[in-house]
């Protein structure tokens, strides 16, 4: 059971009407609608395929984009947790190792989730029509659905109790809400994709 009085006396360190949080909420919502939102438009019009000459070209730019994003929003996550005050009793070493330990299993996630689905198998290439042979099944998606996502939250997660920063830990569920969302709209459309390819081949 949740510890109502625990959580209150938690978030009542954060300030959330400060404008560093508030950017830092803004940056972690944008990223997922803005990909899902070009990728979409991208598969409904091929218009980035049309004007970067090649599906690739318009894949990798859009990889570009988002790794910049992920920068900006990752930048404005860590100045909002310097801007609002530690939890005293969590500023120790056994906390802080903890976070190490949680932000290199993330690491771990999204590195193994990269190498197994390459740059366009990572960056909503098959949006742009490049669509993989088979699903991926080794190392990390034999452990769990998504891991790339679930990788990224444990990495914010664990740069959260590294800090001791309550606000560190609002925002990560924020991340974690994101990409929750995210799933719900990208799983369903991306078995779209690919049941009509398995119809295509079939009706050949």
């Amino acid at each position: 059971q949740v510890d109502v009085a625990a959580m209150a006396r938690l978030f009542g360190y954060v300030d959330v009407t400060d404008t560093g949080f508030i950017v830092a909420v803004l940056s972690i919502a944008f990223n997922p609608l803005f990909w899902n939102v070009v990728a979409r438009w991208e598969h409904k019009t091929r218009m980035f395929s049309r004007v970067f000459g090649s599906a690739h070209a318009a894949c990798y730019c859009l990889g570009a984009v988002i790794l910049l994003l992920n920068c900006v929003r990752s930048h404005c996550f860590t100045e909002a947790m310097k801007s609002q005050p530690k939890l005293e009793y969590w500023d120790c070493h056994w906390t802080y190792y903890s976070g190490v330990a949680i932000l290199a299993v993330g690491t771990l996630f999204v590195i193994s989730s990269f190498l197994a689905l390459g740059f366009t198998g990572t960056f909503l290439g098959d949006y742009f029509g490049i669509l993989m042979e088979e699903k991926v099944t080794s190392f990390p998606f034999s452990v769990l659905d998504n891991p790339m996502y679930w990788g990224s939250t444990a990495i914010y997660l664990g740069w959260s109790l590294m800090h001791a920063s309550p606000a560190g830990l609002l925002l990560t569920a924020v991340v974690a809400i994101s990409y929750t969302i995210a799933m719900l709209y990208e799983g369903p459309f991306t078995e779209e994709i690919y049941r009509q390819k398995q119809k295509g081949v079939k009706n050949k």
